[in-house]
C-alpha cells in the first residue's frame, strides 16, 4: 500500500493520509481529561491528526512514501529548520515518490508592494508577508495564546530560492505547480484551492 504523507496539515485530514501536525494545541487537545475542557481554536483537531514535528522528523520509515504534501508550513519555520526539514522530506519518499507544497510567495508579495502607491504600502506588505507584529504580547495570557497559535511568518520564499534548496537536496523534476495537476489523484483530497490562490505551488521527485 502506498503511503501518502500530510504534515502541517491543520483541519485538513483526509482518512487516506497520514496527517501530522506540530501544533502546540494538538498536544494540549490530546492530553486525558484536560484536553477535552479547553481549546484555543474554534474547532477541535480531527481524532486522525497525529502530533508530528517535520524538522524532528516524523515517525514514519523512510522510503516508504509515495507522496508528501504540505500547504503553508515552510513559511512557519527559521531557514535552518526549513533546510532540515526538506531533508527529512527526502528521506521519507520512495524514489520517484512526489513532493508537492504551496505556501505564500514572496515574489508576488513583492508586486503587489511596488503597485502599491498608498501610504500603507509597507503596511500592507508587512501584513500580507506575515513578517511583521501590529502588537506585542506583554500579559502572559497574550503570550501562551501566540505560542500555542504557532501562526508567525519566519521566513519567505520566491521559486528559484526554494528550487536551489530542493535541489541540494537531492530532488530532481522541480517546477512550478498549479492546483489540480498533481500526477496522483489522492492529492486532490488534501490541495484547497483557497490556499493556492496567488501562492506558490512546487512540485518535485525523490
Amino acid at each position: 500500500m502506498d503511503l501518502y504523507v500530510q504534515f502541517g496539515c491543520g483541519w485538513s485530514a483526509p482518512q487516506e493520509w497520514l496527517n501530522f501536525d506540530a501544533s502546540p494545541t494538538l498536544v494540549y487537545e490530546k492530553i486525558p481529561v484536560l484536553g477535552r475542557l479547553f481549546t484555543r481554536n474554534q474547532d477541535r483537531f480531527p481524532a486522525n491528526v497525529k502530533y508530528g514535528d517535520i524538522v524532528a522528523g516524523l515517525p514514519v520509515p523512510e522510503a516508504t512514501c509515495q507522496g508528501v504534501y504540505c500547504s503553508h508550513v515552510l513559511e512557519h519555520l527559521a531557514l535552518r529548520d526549513a533546510r532540515t526539514a526538506l531533508g527529512n522530506v527526502f528521506k521519507l519518499l520512495k524514489p520517484g515518490g512526489v513532493f508537492r507544497m504551496v505556501l505564500p510567495d514572496l515574489e508576488y508579495a513583492l508586486e503587489c508592494y511596488r503597485a502599491d502607491a498608498s501610504a500603507d504600502a509597507a503596511m500592507n506588505f508587512l501584513r500580507q508577508t506575515g513578517l511583521g507584529r501590529e502588537t506585542r504580547p506583554r500579559s502572559l495570557a497574550a503570550f501562551t495564546q501566540a505560542w500555542l497559535g504557532n501562526s508567525q511568518h519566519l521566513w519567505m520564499w520566491d521559486y528559484k530560492s526554494l528550487q536551489a534548496e530542493l535541489e541540494a537536496c537531492g530532488f530532481t523534476g522541480v517546477r512550478r505547480a498549479a492546483l489540480g495537476d498533481a500526477p496522483h489523484a489522492m492529492f486532490t483530497l488534501v490541495e484547497e484551492p483557497g490556499r493556492w490562490e496567488n501562492c506558490l505551488g512546487i512540485e518535485c521527485r525523490r
